[in-house]
């Protein structure tokens, strides 16, 4: 089997090819082709005076376990790039978590009066117990209205994902973050127009927000972030960037109580206008020239000879399945996306559903849903931007995923089998735990690419995960409407479900090899002065082949 030193001495190779032939297609003598991928790298190699710098490594008279918390922090702060995917992440989480609760109020009071002839008072007004059959129907078509929205809008997600995230490997990303963030100002515009235009049907808010899945412009900033940060701060990286959800997502609810339905939707539209032109004025790009030639070059090179103009066509629109493609590199990967997947579809499920179940069978207000989500997103900080980071260092990303999935597995078995409003705030307090997973999933596939697919992975993940998005709320209803009505655990039913899909992800996580998914695993062999032997059936950054000659 190669050793360790043979493996990084054929990386430096590649990458001094790739170097001077402006493309990072260069195959090594054995024909199999190599990538330069970040868990395999240390800090500096040099070598007859030549220095090539390869991220991934911190230096033998630093080899701490982790660097410090000042000094990851003090890092993003000065990095070009991931403030302003902060703030942008701040501006979006203010905008939507405003009307997160007025969404469900409006819509499904709007289908009571327009499909099922209701002419009472608002629905979101009267007391559960005193609300008529009109506006439970009016409830139930809004539950539908936005699996279906969430369908499409996932279905293009997965369709463009991938491809506007290898697409970003080459033009940059900022010019697909601004075009994302121009997509997601269209549904809150027309949640305005839908209140105050009486009879206007709420299918332009939902084919709005199904459109926005064109671009989905958090897995470009995601990939924004890797351009600029080393890998053992990625994970809390992109961490942060959902604490900064979070802290949106906290105090913006409340506002739904001082400024109505109405205000606090003008107040959504108004701060998204300003954030996409704070981002227009002052967003970088984070992605050099040279690594943008270089990604060109190396899809050139991987290009076959084409003839005729419908090959031409042919090969582009063939071009996201294949982008795709790089989830089935490795088993790490497949094993990744699996846990992804299912993991996902449960919070696709929670995230769309669960307003509606707490509104229609708890009574939740505004007041409550305001509590909700201020609980929510203080949660949601703590773990992003205290937890995380030293976790993540302690016991490594593969367990810090699977800690974060049983967290899952809990607070959805707690979901379906809540009696009252008090069980449902217990739950959602430690629900925040379970965003600690994707971010770590996005890290360990980060780390174990070239530096010229961060855009590509990045894409395929989100690909992924907006395919579960898709699925994951027409299956949760499916169960809640077999159930709702006295069948397995009742109308909990589909948060039991969720909580078994939970544990099939923990699996999955388990399953994944530490020396891959950890990105302290060199570092601590280092430390205990022998390398753990790769796993022979795992290639990092392999394309064509799993398997290397062994020699």
């Amino acid at each position: 089997m190669r050793t360790q030193k043979t493996m990084a001495h054929q990386h430096q190779h590649q990458h001094q090819s790739a170097g001077g032939s402006g493309s990072g297609s260069d195959h090594p003598p054995d024909g199999n082709r190599m990538f330069v991928t970040h868990l395999s790298m240390g800090d500096e190699s040099v070598q007859g005076g030549d220095r090539t710098r390869l991220l991934g490594q911190i230096d033998d008279d630093s080899d701490e376990h982790t660097a410090s918390q000042s000094a990851f922090l003090l890092h993003f702060i000065k990095s070009s790039g991931p403030p302003h995917v902060i703030t942008l992440c701040l501006i979006v989480a203010l905008a939507l978590g405003s009307t997160i609760g007025v969404v469900p109020a409006v819509v499904g009071d709007r289908y009571a009066r327009l499909h099922h002839g209701y002419t009472g008072k608002q629905c979101a007004e009267l007391a559960k117990e005193d609300r008529p059959h009109e506006c439970l129907m009016g409830n139930e078509d809004a539950q539908n209205s936005a699996a279906i929205s969430g369908v499409i809008s996932n279905t293009l997600t997965f369709t463009t994902s991938s491809l506007m995230g290898s697409i970003s490997d080459e033009k940059g990303r900022r010019g697909l973050i601004l075009l994302g963030i121009g997509l997601s100002l269209l549904a809150p515009l027309n949640l305005v127009l839908l209140q105050l235009f009486e009879s206007m049907d709420p299918f332009m808010y939902y084919a709005s927000h199904a459109a926005s899945g064109l671009v989905s412009w958090l897995a470009v900033a995601l990939s924004a972030l890797s351009d600029v940060m080393p890998p053992m701060w990625r994970a809390p990286s992109f961490g942060l960037v959902l604490a900064g959800f979070s802290l949106g997502f906290a105090f913006s609810p409340i506002l739904a109580v001082f400024l109505g339905h109405l205000g606090v939707s003008i107040f959504a539209l108004a701060i998204l206008v300003f954030g996409f032109i704070l981002a227009c004025v002052t967003m970088p790009e984070t992605l050099s020239s040279e690594a943008s030639a270089m990604a060109k070059a190396k899809r050139l090179a991987e290009r076959p000879a084409l003839m005729t103009q419908t090959e031409v066509w042919r090969y582009n629109l063939s071009r996201p399945v294949r982008d795709l493609l790089i989830l089935n590199r490795n088993k790490l990967f497949r094993l990744l996306s699996a846990l992804a997947f299912f993991s996902g579809c449960v919070s696709a499920g929670d995230h769309t559903l669960f307003l509606y179940y707490v509104e229609e069978n708890f009574g939740f207000n505004d007041k409550d849903v305001a509590m909700l989500f201020l609980l929510i997103g203080v949660m949601g900080i703590v773990v992003q931007s205290v937890i995380l980071k030293p976790l993540n260092s302690l016991i490594g990303e593969r367990r810090v995923i699977m800690v974060a999935f049983i967290v899952g597995a809990l607070h959805n078995f707690l979901y379906g089998i809540a009696q009252s409003k008090k069980t449902m705030f217990i739950s959602a307090s430690i629900a925040s735990l379970t965003g600690m997973s994707f971010p770590t999933i996005s890290a360990i596939k980060a780390n174990n690419v070239d530096e010229l697919e961060q855009g590509k992975i990045q894409g395929a993940l989100y690909s992924l995960s907006s395919l579960a998005s898709a699925i994951g709320p027409i299956l949760l209803r499916y169960v809640y409407h077999t159930t709702k009505n006295g069948g397995g655990f009742g109308k909990g039913t589909m948060f039991i479900f969720g909580s078994g899909l939970y544990l099939v992800a923990t699996f999955c996580a388990w399953l994944l090899p530490e020396s891959q998914a950890n990105s302290n695993f060199l570092r601590d062999a280092k430390k205990r002065s022998s390398l753990a032997k790769p796993q022979q059936d795992f290639e990092y950054g392999a394309t064509d082949n799993e398997t290397q000659t062994k020699s």
